[in-house]
């Protein structure tokens, strides 16, 4: 066998892969469904952010645990995590893993492919989607749906606090670039996506976009799969905290998915 052959090289990296998150979904005792939460320099936000998941999730019919993903934070998010996990208690189990690449694309990546659930999805740590969106994205799920995903942008969906000014105008074109790319979805990037198992791993095998272009990326695998994805209009309160900055992170933005584009070819 030519060892240096491109699809063994292929083969000996997935079967490595599949070898670690099969190691670390045994770690971790089987639920219904996972929240993979990304944090970046997020200790001071994050207790607030798992009490209220956990609460919410504790009062629902299906099983679920907390994955926070730790993503190079220069603070204590790691620790803080670790310690509310040992809480005897929390409501749901808390899980924490680290992430050694930066952005959040391969720190969502890292979250959704470490675990073994039937459904799985991630959101944002400063909650700006209302977490009862979940309940109607379960019931998308366990009805057939693919991906579930909240949009600010869909016909019914509301802005609780407006925007500031840069966030709207880049948004605004961040949308027109990506329209053709994703067919008939409205937001491709609210920080709020759920999904079913096996729709997600074909796809994300495929995803290469680890920053800003990553859940273009990855919705757009889905449809090329045939999944079927459900967009929710969602009131979505844009938080003062948030990381994103509108000019710098913007030209990223675009830059990622011209990148995109020029790999998808």
């Amino acid at each position: 066998m030519d060892l240096l052959h491109p699809h063994s090289i292929h083969t000996g990296i997935r079967g490595s892969f599949q070898a670690r998150r099969h190691t670390e979904s045994m770690r971790r005792t089987q639920v219904d469904l996972e929240v993979v939460i990304p944090a970046y320099n997020e200790a001071a936000r994050i207790p607030s952010t798992l009490v209220q998941t956990a609460d919410f999730l504790a009062q629902q019919p299906w099983s679920s645990r907390i994955v926070v993903v730790d993503n190079c934070s220069a603070d204590e998010t790691g620790a803080v995590v670790r310690q509310i996990s040992r809480n005897k208690g929390t409501a749901v189990p808390i899980s924490v893993v680290g992430c050694s690449l930066r952005g959040k694309g391969a720190a969502v990546r890292r979250g959704l492919l470490s675990g073994s659930s039937k459904y799985t999805g991630f959101f944002d740590a400063d909650l700006a989607t209302p977490l009862n969106t979940l309940v109607a994205a379960m019931e998308h799920l366990e009805q057939g749906a693919s991906a579930v995903i909240a949009s600010r942008h869909a016909p019914g969906s509301t802005f609780v606090q407006p925007q500031q000014l840069g966030r709207r105008v880049g948004g605004t074109a961040f949308r027109v670039l990506t329209k053709s790319k994703v067919k008939g979805i409205f937001d491709t990037q609210c920080g709020f996506k759920f999904f079913e198992r096996d729709a997600l791993t074909a796809a994300m095998v495929q995803c290469r976009a680890t920053g800003f272009a990553f859940d273009v990326e990855l919705l757009q695998r889905l449809q090329h799969g045939g999944a079927r994805i459900i967009e929710l209009p969602v009131a979505w309160t844009d938080g003062a905290a948030s990381t994103f900055r509108p000019f710098k992170d913007g030209i990223s933005s675009f830059a990622s998915v011209l990148q995109l584009q020029k790999a998808m070819q």
